[in-house]
């Protein structure tokens, strides 16, 4: 009721993109010149070096919707505020849109909710893989298989009688090799945290640039805490989108980590997504198709 008392027409969602996008200084999309005066057309700037005329929705993935931009509003809270997500099909039938429309917005709110890669994991880190896929004959643990593989790393904090999870990432790989886990560890695993594994030999390989510290997993029992979370992750996914191609697996890992590690502060969550969705390029069906199709 508070976001639709706050968000009642278009107007009101210019209004709040504007104040978004430029509260802190104007910025010419192609100049990059600094100073702006009111133009013709409302929600409009116009840059004072170069004359370009720029809207509030211009460079950002709110840029040319297929429905009015209040319906894309609400459309982004309840996505926002679904602990569960929502598949496009129920988005469809609630919003009154077409299956595909609600598809590729759903699409473009998941490029706004990919890692920003500013906060690496610290600490105790557990990292652990898995597979995603139904059962596959003749291929268990780490086979070579056709299943898609995923690689997850946890921040473990508190002490051992009470233990929370923090900040969770993960990421598709193709196989088992380091050339396919480094880039996860260098990127989302600070130097100096102390990693926390199985007795996997890829793991080991990693001692001459992080603190690895391996262990037996007892198929899973010495390590509750990742296995909690993929036990999540798979759940999820099967509740809300059932099965999704490799392709697009990032962009739903992406969307289960984001809210996750945001589980704590769902009601800024929106403001968050319109934020990162304003930062983010235009992101139209044939460049989602060329990306991840």
């Amino acid at each position: 009721m508070e976001f639709s008392n706050r968000f009642k027409t278009n107007a009101d969602c210019y209004e709040y993109l504007a104040h978004m996008k430029w509260g802190k200084g104007f910025i010419c999309s192609k100049c990059k010149g600094t100073e702006s005066v009111r133009s013709k057309t409302k929600y409009y700037r116009r840059c004072k070096h170069c004359l370009y005329d720029e809207s509030t929705t211009s460079g950002t993935i709110f840029h040319k919707l297929k429905f009015p931009i209040l319906k894309g509003f609400h459309m982004l809270f309840r996505l926002s505020i679904s602990k569960k997500g929502c598949s496009s099909i129920q988005l469809a039938k609630e919003f009154g849109v077409q299956q595909k429309t609600a598809w590729l917005f759903r699409q473009k709110v998941q490029v706004a909710m990919k890692s920003s890669n500013k906060y690496q994991l610290t600490g105790k880190v557990q990292v652990d893989e898995f597979t995603v896929g139904g059962p596959e004959a003749g291929a268990v643990g780490r086979s070579d298989s056709s299943k898609n593989k995923v690689i997850l790393g946890i921040e473990i904090r508190g002490r051992k009688k009470r233990k929370q999870i923090g900040l969770a990432y993960a990421k598709c790989i193709e196989d088992y090799s380091r050339n396919s886990f480094l880039p996860f560890f260098e990127q989302k695993i600070n130097k100096k945290a102390e990693i926390f594994t199985d007795g996997f030999r890829t793991y080991s390989s990693f001692s001459d640039k992080f603190k690895i510290r391996q262990s037996y997993s007892d198929k899973g029992q010495g390590f509750p805490e990742i296995h909690l979370i993929i036990m999540n992750f798979k759940s999820w996914l099967r509740g809300v989108h059932h099965k999704c191609k490799y392709g697009y697996l990032q962009k739903y890992l992406d969307e289960f980590t984001f809210r996750f590690n945001r589980r704590y502060n769902e009601s800024g969550m929106f403001h968050k997504l319109v934020t990162r969705m304003i930062q983010s390029e235009p992101s139209p069906l044939k460049r989602i198709y060329e990306l991840y199709g």
